[in-house]
């Protein structure tokens, strides 16, 4: 049951915020009550898995591949600990202050409905409920995206769901054609049939269209052109929600998938999205560092980022892999905070371009010294996470002859550095354009200083995570114990 409760205890605070009266504080609560349920049922699920091992539950007792299995090992616990992390930030950013019309729309609900979907991905355990999954967070983030109905709100919400659809019918396309080879839609029983056949030119084509299908999801070049085309306009805490969980959600299905399914040395797979992770460091930052408006640039940075996420798959070595998740933990940390802090500006400012930004050191030191961890950290500045991830990319690509790629590796890093500083110089350095920034609402800093510390103790703990980073890239890498957990030991 306990593997369970992410899922379940976002539905039933949905369906409890769709029920109750229309009184904001009570809305808040509720809302932040259920995130911080997920955070507290991922923590125990997280602590069983380490020390019980990969947790199993077959749905009303039946049995893989027949029933809807659940599973929890150590990656996909990790993930869910993030869900609700980021969820509790954003729902308790939301006592700040929502507009009134959104909240009257089922804000809240949807909210939850996402963490939902999102905990189902990373935890399920056969493809066919993953593009379950898939499409309850599209739905869920596409109505949240149109909520208030702006011009640019629903010319961004088309665009977003435009190309999502695509990729959900390619995805699902990819799934009949994987049924039609291994007769079962079950995760680990595909991993133990699979092997068994030998039709390589199948195997490539079908690696290619879930990589499609999950590179559109994730972001990856040449499919992430909606991102920055969308992300930047619904408000911030949305923003912030879909920046921290949505691109993660195709990472983790690529990393599933892979690891399970083109396993074997020479996969046509692998160079490709080593190539695709490649081109997406460069061309994101690049386009980061054309742009003039804070969103923009954090939603080109978010698309360059993912490459360090993808490249230790791409690299197939443990170290390659742990650093990777390392990395992907880190991002999630920071994008959302930065994305929550242009919220900040956007709310005092009504814009975030960075003609209108400027005197936030002048005015509010303490909050600037706050923003400056996130920032710096994005940028790789040692010692912080990001810092240590990127060596970690780095040493890996090293270790495993990839040269060029630890070139790029550190080129991005430069770029990212040169882009975070041009969001600092006009943040926070050049004089504001106008008055002096309002006092900041404590309840609106609150999750944001809650974020930075999280991110300074992934430094200060960077041992004990990495260990948990590289222990779940060697059950990716080694996936017996998960098929033998998920159809019992042969």
């Amino acid at each position: 049951m306990l593997l369970a409760l992410p899922i379940l205890i976002p539905f039933a605070t949905a369906i409890a915020l769709k029920a109750l009266p229309y009184r904001p504080a009570l809305l808040h609560w509720v809302a932040f009550g259920g995130a911080v349920g997920v955070l507290a049922s991922a923590i125990t699920l997280l602590i069983r898995v380490q020390t019980e091992g990969i947790q199993v539950l077959q749905i009303s007792n039946w049995p893989s591949p027949f029933g809807i299995t659940l599973v929890a090992d150590p990656l996909s616990a990790i993930l869910v600990v993030m869900v609700g992390i980021v969820g509790s930030a954003v729902t308790g950013h939301s006592f700040s202050g929502v507009d009134p019309r959104r909240e009257a729309l089922g804000y809240h609900a949807l909210i939850h409905v996402l963490l939902m979907g999102v905990s189902g991905a990373f935890l399920t355990g056969d493809v066919f409920n993953l593009y379950v999954w898939f499409e309850v967070t599209l739905i869920a983030s596409f109505v949240l995206m149109a909520l208030h109905r702006t011009r640019e709100q629903l010319h961004a919400a088309y665009v977003y769901v435009t190309l999502n659809l695509i990729a959900s019918a390619l995805l699902l396309t990819a799934i009949g054609l994987l049924y039609g080879q291994a007769g079962t839609l079950n995760l680990a029983d595909i991993s133990r049939v699979w092997p068994e056949r030998s039709l390589p030119l199948l195997d490539n084509g079908l690696s290619m269209l879930f990589l499609t299908a999950f590179g559109i999801k994730a972001g990856l070049f040449p499919l992430f052109f909606w991102l920055p085309a969308s992300y930047h306009a619904p408000p911030a805490p949305i923003g912030a929600l879909f920046a921290g969980l949505l691109t993660k959600v195709g990472v983790y299905a690529m990393i599933r998938l892979f690891s399970l399914l083109f396993r074997e040395p020479g996969a046509v797979v692998f160079p490709v999205l080593l190539f695709l992770s490649i081109v997406t460091m460069l061309v994101g930052m690049v386009g980061a560092l054309a742009q003039r408006d804070l969103r923009r640039v954090l939603s080109f940075n978010l698309v360059g980022h993912i490459g360090f996420t993808t490249v230790g798959l791409a690299l197939w070595t443990p170290p390659a892999l742990g650093a990777s998740i390392f990395y992907l933990l880190h991002h999630m940390l920071v994008i959302t905070t930065l994305f929550l802090v242009s919220g900040l500006f956007l709310r005092q400012r009504r814009t975030t371009d960075f003609a209108s930004l400027g005197g936030l050191y002048r005015s509010h030191p303490r909050v600037a010294l706050l923003v400056l961890i996130p920032v710096f950290s994005l940028a790789g500045v040692p010692p912080l996470s990001g810092f240590l991830g990127k060596l970690a990319i780095v040493a890996a690509a090293l270790d495993s002859g990839s040269v060029v790629l630890a070139a790029v590796a550190l080129l991005v890093s430069l770029l990212t550095l040169l882009s975070m500083a041009r969001v600092w110089q006009h943040v926070s350095w050049k004089p504001a354009p106008g008055p002096d920034l309002a006092p900041l609402s404590k309840r609106a800093l609150a999750p944001i200083v809650v974020l930075v510390l999280l991110t300074i103790g992934m430094t200060v703990g960077a041992g004990p995570v990495f260990h948990a980073s590289t222990t779940a890239a060697e059950h990716l890498l080694d996936p017996q114990s998960y098929i033998n957990a998920v159809l019992g030991d042969p």
